[in-house]
């Protein structure tokens, strides 16, 4: 086999790789292109993941605003607690107080 027949058979065998791979690429197309219907599909779903991630964070901010009221009730109940304990304690050394003047005033007689 001299040079020119090599060129020859390897232009072919290079014209045919072209040509088998054009063959394929256009045969994946044709058979995995999407249709209008397709992309139509996936618009509606990419509007309905949109509308429901807006919904989520509807929801998220309430959960936020929400948790943020019950923290503030639950701050003023504690402290309504706070001074609830406090006057019951008083309440409780002033009985003991006036329990135990009865008792020394009750010894005496």
């Amino acid at each position: 086999m001299n040079r020119t027949e090599f060129i020859t058979v390897t232009a072919i065998i290079l014209f045919a790789a072209f040509i088998l791979g054009w063959f394929a690429s256009w045969l994946v197309h044709r058979l995995f292109r999407s249709t209008r219907a397709d992309m139509s599909e996936l618009d509606h779903m990419a509007q309905q993941l949109h509308d429901a991630e807006e919904a989520r964070d509807a929801a998220v901010s309430l959960l936020e605003e929400r948790e943020g009221e019950m923290r503030s009730k639950l701050r003023g109940a504690e402290s309504e607690l706070a001074a609830a304990m406090d006057g019951l304690r008083e309440s409780r050394t002033e009985v003991e107080e006036l329990r135990s003047y009865i008792e020394r005033k009750l010894a005496r007689r």
